[in-house]
């Protein structure tokens, strides 16, 4: 027996089946795809028995843009700025997963001195990721100030990823064996300056927000996720190091010259939204730690090989994937030529994609109040995990 819930405009009905979960007496109400706390166009399907939640089902398809097929029909290059659109918030990080998938499959060398500004700008990029995530959180449980102060200070950071790539959003800045350009000096003035201040800024950030009353008792043992769980599902980043998996890519698989860098791993143990915060708040110091050693160690030389690739460069027959670390966890990158224009196949990994699976799981038998804590603790970003 089918009900039908609701038609789109050619008059055809979308039925929910009794037998596959709904009931007498509960009621399909739509999360989206237009809901603020969704942070894009993802709709989800809730079946509700009073407030609380018998069945949460994310429908995607809305945002979806064809990244991977693009790749089939653009050079090497072009294809670079799509990396800047997939997510939008750490952009940087699918720079380097491209730039490297097609690096390890010509077998080109970076520059050491591009290598520590790819870190530079991927790092920055983090932290201004985990701020935007941050204020959005905190306004999605119902309090507006905090969000003020984390974009006054992700200004400062798009100041500087300006001044490394031209750009404050999309960014475009890595190229196949190095980065578009060096930076001015004053750049490394500004990056010293702010690290410090970033830390007082975080002392703040816990001052007002994370010891909270209202937060912890919103946030705390909400919507635990234990490890087996994390593994069914693939969920990698703050979302499996809130549930105690100590598994960050820059060590796992090291890449670029992360190797080099003394950073922790943050790690909690029990697996709720507020361990998800913690992680990501102690993301950024570890960021700064990286940005801090960056800047003492940069060499001086040039930013790409002596004889660079051109935009529209054929990569060899073969495959290639290169994964790291995104601010929403792993991002991986399959690329497969035949030697011609363009790539014959390039398949796209996103993290966000496996940690919204998870929510379906996470929100059954929460009230909506808590699934919406519990979909912000995901940290998505929809053009990524609807690509």
């Amino acid at each position: 027996m089918t009900r039908p819930i609701f038609s789109d405009t050619k008059g055809d009905f979308y039925s929910i089946n009794f037998e596959k979960g709904a009931r007498e007496n509960t009621i399909i109400l739509n999360m989206g795809p237009q809901h603020p706390s969704t942070h894009g166009v993802l709709r989800i399907l809730l079946e509700l028995d009073g407030e609380y939640i018998v069945r949460a089902e994310p429908v995607l398809g809305y945002l979806h843009r064809m990244h991977e097929k693009m790749g089939e029909v653009k050079t090497v290059g072009q294809y670079m700025a799509n990396m800047g659109r997939v997510d939008y918030l750490h952009a940087m990080a699918w720079n380097w997963a491209w730039a490297g998938a097609a690096e390890r499959l010509a077998g080109i060398e970076v520059p050491e001195r591009a290598e520590y500004l790819r870190i530079i700008a991927t790092e920055l990029n983090r932290i201004a990721s985990h701020q935007v995530w941050w204020g959005a959180y905190i306004l999605d449980l119902g309090a507006f100030t905090p969000i003020l102060y984390s974009f006054e200070d992700r200004e400062k950071i798009l100041d500087m990823l300006q001044m490394m790539s031209g750009a404050r959003l999309t960014f475009s800045y890595f190229r196949l064996g190095g980065v578009a350009n060096d930076v001015p000096p004053v750049f490394f003035d500004r990056l010293r300056e702010f690290i410090p201040y970033m830390r007082n800024r975080l002392n703040m950030y816990h001052a007002l927000v994370t010891g909270n009353m209202i937060l912890k008792q919103r946030i705390e043992g909400i919507g635990v996720m234990d490890v087996d769980a994390c593994n069914r599902y693939g969920a990698t980043g703050p979302m499996c190091r809130g549930s105690g998996i100590a598994h960050d890519t820059r060590r796992a698989e090291p890449y670029g010259l992360y190797d080099r860098f003394d950073f922790n791993i943050p790690v909690y143990h029990e697996g709720c939204c507020m361990a998800r915060y913690m992680v990501r708040l102690d993301e950024i110091e570890e960021s700064l730690k990286i940005l801090e050693q960056a800047v003492a160690a940069i060499p001086e030389g040039p930013v790409l090989p002596a004889k660079p690739l051109k935009f529209n460069a054929k990569l060899p027959a073969g495959e290639a994937y290169y994964a790291v670390e995104g601010g929403r966890g792993k991002i991986g990158v399959w690329v497969a030529s035949d030697g011609g224009k363009t790539p014959y196949r390039i398949k796209l990994r996103a993290p966000g994609f496996s940690n919204l699976s998870i929510f379906s799981e996470l929100a059954e038998g929460t009230l909506i109040a808590d699934s919406i804590a519990i979909l912000g603790s995901l940290d998505l970003v929809i053009p990524e995990v609807d690509r």
